[in-house]
């Protein structure tokens, strides 16, 4: 029986979800708009205008997004494209809240006494960067139109991409080494991972992880059985081959020299773990993993005992007791943290004297390491502030740490809606790595089942890295949180992303060629 049931279930057509996925969709959208309205009449007392224009905006976005999908990619999964436009449209009404411009909440601040972070937050620029994210989801969707015809005009599919392997891989590196350029490359907040083309700054690391990933699996396609073989066993690990190290000992090396070129250990850590993964999930040894935690260790204790790592020395301090480096700390050579903040003589001296930065500027001159823990122990008193519950959108004050609309974006949104928002929207993460393993399951080609699992995994460890920075889980990187931070590059590669996992779902999901003789026609062979 079970056998019968097989056959009638090949023979079966696949279903297509498109009606579900338009039910997500109006959902995703109705919880963004109540987003808006919350923060409107919490704050202003009545609808603010963003619910039609931000809100308005994102909904003829999403649902042309959608009818895209729904014409080139109809098996797709479709769970994909609501969950991703759901957290867009949370990220969004968030930054529309921490705008200040838009409503009293900066003049009130201001005269009642209360100190203020200068922020950043624009409303109208994270729709723009959201209108050209989408634009590239449709455009993917459109160029990727089948993997079966990997020769049609202007078509680039996940599967033609195994041919470009190495050309991508390099590709990938360029655009890692970018930063590191003179005139182009800018260095924020200590880590050089940005470059600036015009009014413009780009961080090319969030396009070279997906380069990454293509190249990963095409080179791992080809040498998984090799590297499968098992070598001495040391307990109950079986470990691999010496001779087959070299790619991983090569990945390890690659990773350190981000970390020492660009300072930015969360980069570093992406991209170690993300070939790690991956080449587990092509051998399915778990003694890759333990050299890859073995190497990773080896690699961070390196970067403490180098002298020009002070960035990254004075993240893992403030991660273990942020207290000394609290509104501003100068670490000396001699390793002892120095107050430099508002408060001190020093401070005062340069705060005088007119300086952007009087506790960097008193820093120099003491000829140490800058660095302040303020962003840090404000994003965790926001986090208690809002409780299991939260205050409510519109009702806290996630405006007074630093950064909340983009590296502390998860903080300010913890604050408002407390541990039980929090917890809903790392479900809405699970729930895409998790559909993005599903399709890795159930693609048919070694590659694409690479391809999916690597590019689900490194959103999943990318939420990992910055959520465990910003509740001092682990130290604090520079990574942003996918589609809710402020900034157009992670926007526009995550949704490039989403758009190569609706494809590769459909490629996955959608019913096999048949055999002419299932279709009841008689073959005609020549034999002349």
């Amino acid at each position: 029986m079970s056998g019968l049931g097989a056959q009638l279930k090949a023979h079966l057509p696949y279903q297509r979800r498109n009606a579900a996925s338009f039910a997500l969709l109006i959902f995703a959208m109705v919880l963004t708009l109540s987003a808006f309205a919350e923060v409107g009449l919490a704050r202003d007392g009545k609808i603010p205008g963003g619910l039609f224009v931000y809100g308005g905006g994102l909904a003829v976005l999403a649902f042309t997004a959608y009818f895209v999908q729904a014409k080139f990619a109809s098996y797709a999964d479709p769970l994909l494209l609501p969950l991703a436009v759901a957290l867009n449209g949370i990220g969004l009404a968030m930054i529309y809240r921490l705008d200040l411009d838009t409503s009293e909440d900066k003049k009130a601040a201001a005269a009642a006494g209360k100190k203020l972070v200068a922020d950043a937050a624009d409303a109208p620029g994270q729709l723009m960067w959201t209108f050209v994210g989408i634009v590239l989801f449709v455009a993917a969707v459109l160029i990727m139109r089948d993997t079966d015809k990997s020769d049609a005009p202007l078509s680039f599919t996940p599967k033609t991409a195994q041919r470009y392997t190495y050309l991508i891989g390099l590709g990938a590196v360029i655009l890692l080494l970018l930063p590191i350029v003179p005139g182009i490359g800018a260095e924020i907040n200590g880590a050089r991972v940005w470059i600036r083309l015009g009014p413009f700054s780009v961080q090319p690391g969030e396009f070279a992880k997906l380069l990454l990933v293509v190249f990963f699996a095409g080179y791992l396609v080809n040498k998984r059985q090799a590297m499968s073989l098992i070598g001495k066993k040391v307990g109950p690990i079986s470990l691999p081959r010496a001779r087959d190290l070299g790619p991983i000992l090569v990945m390890w090396f690659f990773c350190l020299g981000v970390l020492f070129m660009q300072k930015d250990l969360g980069t570093a850590l992406l991209f170690f773990g993300l070939f790690v993964s991956m080449l587990y999930i092509a051998t399915q040894r778990v003694s890759w993993v333990m050299i890859g935690i073995g190497l990773l260790a080896i690699g961070v204790f390196i970067a403490t005992l180098l002298p020009f790592m002070g960035h990254v020395n004075q993240r893992i301090d403030i991660w273990q007791n942020p207290k000394p480096y609290f509104d501003g700390g100068c670490l000396l050579d001699s390793g002892k943290v120095v107050p430099v903040n508002p408060d001190t003589d020093i401070f005062k001296k340069y705060k005088a004297q007119g300086s952007i930065s009087p506790g960097f500027s008193a820093c120099a001159e003491l000829g140490g390491e800058y660095s302040d823990s303020a962003q840090l122990m404000k994003g965790l008193f926001a986090l208690g502030q809002g409780g299991v519950l939260g205050t409510g959108l519109g009702q806290g004050e996630p405006w007074r740490t630093p950064l909340s609309f983009s590296d502390f974006i998860f903080d300010s949104l913890g604050e408002e809606l407390g541990l039980t928002g929090l917890m809903v929207l790392l479900l809405v993460y699970a729930l895409i790595v998790q559909r993005g393993m599903k399709t890795a399951v159930a693609a048919r080609d070694p590659f694409l089942k690479l391809f999916a699992g690597g590019v689900s995994f490194v959103l999943g460890l990318q939420v990992f890295v910055i959520v465990g920075g910003v509740t001092r889980l682990i130290p604090l990187t520079g990574l942003t949180t996918p589609f809710l931070s402020q900034g157009g590059s992670s926007l526009m590669a995550n949704w490039i992303l989403i758009a190569i996992l609706v494809r590769m779902s459909h490629d996955a999901r959608k019913p096999a060629p048949q055999a002419i003789q299932d279709e009841g026609m008689t073959q005609i062979v020549s034999t002349r």
